[in-house]
């Protein structure tokens, strides 16, 4: 088909709003928001997509997972439909942008083609997918993964957090276990908008990123057992310190990382110490390592140098060592028409734009393995994310969905 012409934009306002009217719920402490999977401020937000999505005309769907698929209707009724979204649950101390810029700016598509009049061949089909962060339930993009059918929905459902609640009970207490079978639906393609997460296309001045990769990874959580004992009576030499060989395998998660530069990231977000005692060397201590990159070789050959060096590193302290991989997934390449169509959308647009991969999973990371799927980014301050103090600029936000509606009438074909 033709491209779409170039005077063609979304309500940057509109969207604007949307996104500061779904920042109320789930408020932070700190100008962000913690609306955690599963949680009340969820479910509210949830309540609020689905209203916006009526208005808009779409019909809502739920899956068991409790992603949300919100259909606006093609003109041929045999056509696959293209879906469009990302997440709205947060980190804790999560961002008022990160994933919820994608749900939002693919209502604003749909909003816009509603205002314009446009009709597609396909149908598009906005999504919210269930647990994208693994904040509070690990592992991250567990609904995305199973519909995948990389995940299983009975080990989704067992999935537990903090405090020992299931996935599947939570889901069930505030009421968004849909009826269908999750991986049902046919997908024609997947396009996903987000914030890069990183500090590259503000440095460079660049308004649009191409991304043509994700990185893989493995999360590998530690469990070392050590013994509780006494920080000041016990002699250093009796003692099977947990806490020590932590730090030893911080230091090798470094170095093993380092040795297998460039393009390879690696670190440890989250320490749990037990019983966490000022004055009681820790008996057990579970740390979960993150690795991360583009080539599967060099990502495996990292997991097996940090898996042994901790072996090694325990069996000299004398403590107890055991790993379970609680996430993972390939490095992922995008279709290469569809990174095409997102370059052909920016340039008609006047938009600068650049090939990116991305350092963070996405559940277009799993949405590439049933459907020709890719992402598109947007700058964000100093790159930061995974923080209350996250931020975009509205004219970022607005080139960005452009630059979405473009490409999602592009893949979906408009009908005169």
């Amino acid at each position: 088909m033709a491209a779409p012409g170039e005077n063609l934009r979304v309500d940057g306002l509109r969207l604007w709003d949307s996104l500061m009217e779904m920042a109320k719920i789930g408020p932070g402490i700190a100008g962000g928001n913690n609306r955690q999977t599963l949680t009340d401020a969820d479910n509210q937000g949830r309540h609020l997509f689905q209203d916006w999505c009526k208005a808009a005309g779409m019909t809502m769907g739920v899956d068991a997972m409790g992603t949300m698929f919100a259909t606006r209707p093609g003109e041929d009724p045999d056509a696959l439909p293209v879906y469009v979204g990302s997440h709205l649950d947060t980190q804790p101390t999560g961002g008022k942008f990160d994933g919820v810029l994608g749900v939002l700016a693919a209502l604003e598509v749909v909003r816009s083609m509603n205002d314009l009049g446009i009709k597609t061949k396909h149908p598009v089909v906005v999504t919210n997918w269930a647990n994208e962060e693994g904040a509070r339930f690990a592992p991250a993009m567990l609904a995305s993964g199973v519909f995948a059918g990389e995940i299983s929905l009975d080990h989704a459902y067992s999935r537990t957090d903090l405090d020992g609640k299931t996935y599947g009970d939570e889901l069930k207490r505030i009421g968004w276990v849909g009826e269908e079978t999750v991986g049902a639906r046919k997908m024609h393609s997947y396009i996903e908008y987000h914030i890069e997460q990183g500090p590259i296309l503000e440095a460079e001045g660049i308004d649009i990123g191409v991304v043509t990769h994700v990185q893989g990874l493995w999360w590998l959580e530690f469990t070392l057992t050590g013994r509780d004992a006494h920080t000041g009576s016990t002699p250093m030499a009796l003692r099977v310190n947990a806490g020590l060989a932590m730090a030893r395998i911080f230091e090798a998660v470094q170095a093993i990382t380092m040795a297998h530069q460039p393009n390879a990231v690696g670190g440890v977000g989250q320490v749990t110490f037990a019983p966490n005692s000022r004055n009681v060397l820790p008996g057990k201590v579970v740390f979960t390592v993150d690795i991360r990159t583009v080539d599967p070789v060099k990502l495996d050959r990292m997991r097996a140098g940090i898996e042994a060096e901790a072996a090694r590193i325990c069996d000299e302290l004398g403590v107890g060592c055991a790993v379970e991989a609680v996430g993972h997934f390939e490095p992922v390449t995008f279709a290469p028409e569809l990174t095409a169509r997102v370059r052909d959308a920016a340039e008609r647009l006047g938009y600068s734009h650049r090939d990116i991969v991305s350092g963070a999973g996405h559940d277009a990371c799993w949405a590439a393995q049933v459907a020709p799927s890719v992402m598109i980014f947007c700058p964000c301050v100093g790159g930061l994310s995974h923080n209350e103090a996250e931020e975009i600029s509205p004219e970022w936000a607005a080139a960005g969905a452009d630059v979405l509606l473009h490409t999602v009438l592009e893949t979906a074909g408009v009908v005169a």
